[in-house]
């Protein structure tokens, strides 16, 4: 399995707030739908292919749409989900940690099980896409939410 993770962002926020957002999909979805017009041009942009569920995240990929579902959540550090509806398994951990009481550092990671042949085609693309994952991440306006 392969693991591609986005630089450490720093969220200006309580690890505790930012981690209920993230372990509770549906809650998130409907503090998003509210705030959407908050949300800076560039995160919408990458917000326009994501939907937040009731069980799940759905996501628009070059795959076609992929479902992921929580699948492990230790508070307030950690939130994982894997991958329900995808060709090749693969999930996102998204890792939290404390800096101070307003303050968190966040990382993203996706990871996946490819071939070898595939994966030297489509890494760069998986690592940009956890980089961005976690720009998304450290943009959301969990304050308002």
């Amino acid at each position: 399995m392969e693991t591609y993770k986005s630089d450490k962002v720093v969220i200006d926020h309580n690890i505790e707030l930012i981690y209920n957002k993230l372990s509770n999909p549906s809650m998130f979805k409907e503090q998003m739908e509210k705030n959407m017009d908050r949300i800076p041009d560039d995160a919408r942009e990458h917000l326009d292919k994501v939907k937040f569920e009731e069980d799940g995240i759905s996501i628009d990929s070059p795959m076609g749409v992929v479902k992921l579902s929580v699948s492990e959540s230790v508070a307030p550090n950690l939130v994982k989900y894997v991958a329900e509806s995808s060709p090749v398994p693969f999930g996102l951990t998204v890792n939290l940690e404390a800096i101070d009481d307003e303050h968190t550092n966040a990382i993203a990671e996706i990871n996946i099980e490819l071939p070898m042949m595939i994966r030297a085609m489509v890494g760069g693309k998986l690592s940009e896409g956890a980089q961005k994952m976690g720009e998304v991440i450290a943009k959301l306006p969990y304050g308002e939410m």
